[in-house]
């Protein structure tokens, strides 16, 4: 049988691992100068735990994985000549692949959240799982980067997340803008408009605008019984031509009476105008940003780098309800995501790497038969002593070979140890690049490091 790879997901190459090291180095060391610590959670979970947490469309895109065994020995009958879904997936499957960080560490807060000192900030670097439709930047298999920060509803942790957006991505080399909407202002569109029972639909129709435009936000909104009525009152949504204080004026006047609406625009002008009194230049309100997640109840973020054609690279929101379904009530908590993958090829695209993000072999010891490797594998000790990584070329093979070995593997030098050298007690080192060669004592060779 041919090998091949599951859609939607991707083997890693040695550059490609360094490249992904150096991302996620940058955004760990910025996590902890923020005050979070790290968690790892479990790469699967109880199906329960993650079913009714991600909205109709993100339930059906959780990878399920069947139950070991006879998985339909329990299955009824029925239900399975019917082909009933919804009733079979809990008969065969009670596990899943979590679809995102946020709700494992929700489920975890909620079962040691006595053991917690609050505000509880962590940061968590680990692999997701969607059964999503692989396209440019979305794989099935992908890593994300979270922060979250739970029992706390000050709003400044908003505006601290805004802040190790922004200085992550500057260290990064990525322009982005931070854009920035609040569920409270769709609650409260949504009330105004007299649809606030299909608020969810409401929100996820509007989250898709910048990918299918004013007429498919409207043909999908009438889709799920959203009337002309409620469609016309919300008309101004799809102006993009109005700037901030302009539909901010129309919110407060539409809100006059809606008090969520209210909440929502006070929230929302706070975390505006401190960031801008901290110097933060690259943050937009969107007030078609909905964020299609039902869990939001606060501030949603969306990151978007310039320059370049991406979806979005980093995004979260507040969420002071999420562990109520765990049986814990009152701990808020608000998040963020980098999106691992497609920061890498944003930086890839735009040519943003160091070029000295490559860690890997620096010397390759040429093999001269038993005796020379023997003497040349106690030099590459000291070597590795001294933090530098080395190698003995396996085989006493043809030095073409072994030339063609090191320079495909990108080693910048070639270290001559014959029989000649081990009497001298010198090396002779070869510069691949430039093609120079020199010969040293070994004491003066190790002294360089």
């Amino acid at each position: 049988m041919k090998p091949s790879l599951a859609k939607g997901t991707r083997d890693f190459t040695a550059e490609e691992v360094v490249k992904r090291r150096y991302i996620i180095q940058v955004l760990q060391r910025h996590f902890e100068l923020f005050g979070f610590q790290p968690l790892e959670t479990p790469s699967f979970e109880n199906l329960s735990t993650l079913t009714g947490k991600y909205g109709e469309e993100g339930d059906r895109l959780i990878f399920k994985i069947l139950n070991s065994g006879d998985f339909t020995a329990k299955v009824n009958d029925d239900n399975w000549q019917a082909k009933e879904v919804q009733k079979l997936t809990p008969q065969i499957s009670e596990k899943a692949l979590r679809y995102d960080l946020t709700v494992p560490f929700a489920r975890f807060v909620a079962m040691n959240h006595g053991q917690l000192s609050f505000p509880f900030k962590r940061y968590q670097i680990q692999p997701v799982w969607r059964a999503d439709r692989p396209q440019k930047g979305r794989f099935r298999e992908f890593y994300q980067c979270d922060a979250d920060v739970v029992g706390s509803e000050s709003l400044w942790q908003e505006v601290e997340l805004v802040q190790l957006y922004t200085q992550s991505f500057s260290e990064l080399g990525i322009e982005v803008n931070v854009h920035i909407n609040n569920r409270k202002i769709l609650s409260g569109l949504a009330e105004y408009a007299g649809i606030s029972e299909q608020l969810i639909d409401f929100t996820v129709a509007l989250d898709k605008l910048d990918k299918i435009g004013k007429d498919g936000v409207i043909k999908e909104m009438k889709e799920k019984g959203i009337s002309d009525k409620a469609i016309q009152k919300v008309d101004f949504l799809f102006d993009d031509n109005q700037n901030i204080e302009t539909v901010l004026a129309i919110l407060k006047e539409r809100f006059s009476e809606i008090e969520i609406g209210k909440k929502g625009v006070e929230e929302l002008e706070f975390v505006v105008k401190t960031c801008q009194s901290l110097g933060v230049q690259n943050l937009v309100f969107d007030i078609t940003l909905a964020r299609g997640l039902d869990y939001y109840t606060g501030a949603i973020f969306e990151v978007k780098a310039k320059n370049v054609e991406m979806g979005s690279i980093g995004g979260g929101g507040r969420y002071d309800n999420l562990t109520e379904v765990f049986g814990v009530k009152n701990i808020p908590g608000i998040g963020i995501s980098f999106g691992l993958d497609r920061i890498y090829l944003v930086m890839e695209e735009l040519d943003l790497f160091p070029k000295n993000t490559h860690s890997g072999v620096q010397y390759l010891f040429a093999n001269y038969g038993e005796n020379e490797a023997l003497e040349a594998t106690k030099l590459i000790s000291k070597l590795r002593e001294k933090g530098i990584a080395s190698e003995l070329y396996p085989e006493n093979a043809k030095l073409k070979k072994q030339f063609t070995y090191a320079e495909k593997k990108g080693i910048p030098y070639l270290i001559f140890y014959g029989e000649q050298e081990i009497v001298e007690k010198n090396i002779t080192v070869k510069n691949l690049e430039k093609g120079e060669q020199e010969t040293i004592t070994i004491e003066d060779f190790l002294n360089r490091f």
